[in-house]
């Protein structure tokens, strides 16, 4: 199970981005996403997101 970015919260900081070890964080609209498919689940971004915007999926 993935992490995953609520659009709804993000306030596009970026600061995710910058901590994902596999770089599976780009942004999209103003927005960060998250791929799935590259996530490691290390949660290194959950932790970094200053509006709690990220949990697992």
């Amino acid at each position: 199970m993935a992490y995953k970015i609520d659009a709804d919260t993000c306030v596009g900081c970026g600061a995710c981005e910058g901590t994902c070890p596999a770089t599976a964080i780009s942004p999209n609209d103003g927005k960060y996403v998250i791929d799935p498919a590259v996530c490691v689940d290390c949660g290194a971004c959950e932790g970094s997101c200053p509006v709690s915007a990220i949990s697992k999926a």
